[in-house]
């Protein structure tokens, strides 16, 4: 046989690279799994949520695998937003200091694992979690080879909060345990995403390596409302969950320095282990007819709580990206948030709102009080500065990429920040 020449080969070899492209197209089979999933309502619940959703409405095939809610597990159709997902509930316990948090239990998920994965042939695995489930399916889909992605939202911060009472010294140990638990399973998948630029850096100098991609949680931004004047009300919105880590009380001291002639009040949208307390503190300061703790909302309540705010603040100081004020931003509100962790990046400090120091309730009601003395020229600006910053993260770019990681396409991720991250020791 003659041999081909080179202009024969790629001539030849075109057809089937197209093919081969086409082929690599095909819907997937994937498994997501993570520690927490709706019912549950935190950051990470939400994103697997959307995440899952967005893949299915895009003809893949979407299993999950998460903790029982209740004492009854097993597999279960369920239905999340428009997506009806197969959903592996896993016996759970839950946590003695927390009020809903629910963990696997430790031993039985490599057995199950392994039983999900014989009845389901995953292309990939993406974990949201090195604590309990991810640790043990990452182990089971590396021995089988599967393909793994891994997406930390995890701060020694969230783990510190739910620990018994304990000398600080004994807790920083216990996260450095925790990070090295990280990376332990880390090692075992083929790529690495956090939600920020930021949040990737300090999980590199966390567990000692580099490459991890950040990948916006996304949002869909077409399903929030903004408006196009200004509220009547000068009503500041809290969203996410009512527990230390959000510092909503150096938020409460500050309503009690904004001039009165403001008429300011304060919505606080969420439920956690701290409302009675805070509910009481709020009294305390004489904020009783002036805040108002809304507790878990339906989707439309909350979008239509954060159409009608005049501003959104975000006290904590430990939000790997933070849903919360993504969302306030697609309803167009200006936000003032903790120069702190990955907020950093969603602010354009006096175009779309105002970055504060952390803690100082000074400083946090100054940067409130620039917001709602603006004039309305001014205002209506950062409300349109907002609605700008919010395009790069649309849930269909999000999805774009982790379909490109899933089936090992390269990924070119901008940095989108400057800024090194705190120390993570």
């Amino acid at each position: 046989m003659p041999k081909a020449s080179p202009d024969d080969q790629s001539t030849a070899e075109a057809p089937r690279a197209a093919e081969a492209s086409v082929a690599s197209k095909h819907p997937l089979r994937i498994v997501i799994a993570g520690d927490t999933f709706p019912p549950d309502v935190n950051g990470a619940a939400n994103f697997t949520e959307r995440l899952a959703i967005g893949l299915a409405d895009r003809g893949h095939d979407v299993h999950i695998i998460a903790p029982a809610a209740t004492r009854r597990h097993g597999t279960f159709r369920e239905e999340h937003g428009d997506a009806t997902l197969t959903v592996h509930r896993l016996n759970s316990t839950r946590w003695p200091l927390h009020d809903w948090l629910r963990f696997a239990t430790p031993w039985t998920v490599q057995f199950h694992s392994r039983r999900i994965l014989n009845g389901f042939s995953a292309d990939v695995v993406h974990i949201q979690s090195h604590i309990v489930i991810g640790r043990g399916l990452a182990k089971v889909a590396h021995d089988r080879g599967i393909r793994t992605i891994a997406t930390n939202h995890f701060m020694p911060d969230n783990l510190i909060e739910h620990a018994p009472p304990m000398p600080r010294s004994l807790l920083n140990r216990i996260a450095k345990i925790a990070w090295k638990d990280a990376a332990n399973t880390y090692k075992l998948v083929q790529a690495i995403t956090t939600p920020t630029r930021k949040a990737a850096v300090f999980l590199e100098e966390a567990i000692g390596i580099t490459g991890v991609y950040a990948i916006s949680c996304g949002i869909k931004a077409s399903d929030y409302t903004p408006r196009f004047d200004r509220p009547t009300t000068n009503d500041i919105v809290f969203v996410g969950r009512v527990t230390a880590e959000k510092n909503i009380d150096v938020l409460l001291k500050a309503m009690t320095k904004l001039d009165p002639a403001l008429n300011t009040t304060l919505t606080v949208v969420g439920g956690g282990d701290l409302l009675n307390k805070l509910t009481q503190t709020s009294i305390d300061l004489g904020l009783g007819d002036r805040v108002k703790f809304a507790g878990y909302l339906s989707d439309e309540e909350l979008r239509r709580t954060l159409t009608d705010g005049a501003v959104f603040a975000m006290p904590s100081t430990a939000e790997l990206q933070s849903i919360a004020s993504l969302e306030a931003m697609a309803s167009g509100l200006p936000i003032v948030v903790a120069d702190a962790m990955a907020l950093p990046h969603l602010v354009d400090d006096g175009s779309n709102g105002y970055l504060f120091r952390p803690g100082d309730v000074d400083d946090l009601a100054a940067k409130l009080t620039a917001v709602l003395t603006k004039s309305d020229d001014d205002y209506l600006a950062m409300r349109r500065a907002s609605l700008a910053m919010i395009e790069p993260h649309d849930i269909d770019r999000t999805l774009d990429t982790f379909e490109k990681l899933y089936r090992g396409e390269s990924v070119a991720i901008p940095v989108a920040e400057a800024a090194a991250a705190p120390s993570a020791s």
